[in-house]
């Protein structure tokens, strides 16, 4: 009973939320874009330097080569897709 009582907030927060993207619908970009930063920085600072730390010696390489290869491939799809 309580769980299905979580549950009535969410059509009045869905409805709160619709707004508020559309009254920032100009800053909308902006702040998904520091999104992505946000994430390519996690990536980038915490999940490639524990990918190296692998004493396998060849292995290391292939988080920042795997990271690189992503990057370009998303800009490629990027592009192509506008």
């Amino acid at each position: 009973m309580y769980g299905q009582a979580s549950g009535l907030v969410e059509p009045l927060a869905g409805v709160v939320g619709a707004f508020a993207v559309l009254s920032m619908r100009q800053l909308l970009p902006y702040a998904l874009a520091f999104a992505a930063g946000a994430m390519i920085y996690v990536v980038v600072e915490e999940l490639i330097p524990e990918a190296q730390h692998n004493d396998g010696g060849n292995s290391t390489n292939v988080a920042t080569i795997g990271c690189m290869l992503g990057f370009a491939v998303m800009m490629v799809l990027d592009v192509a897709l506008g």
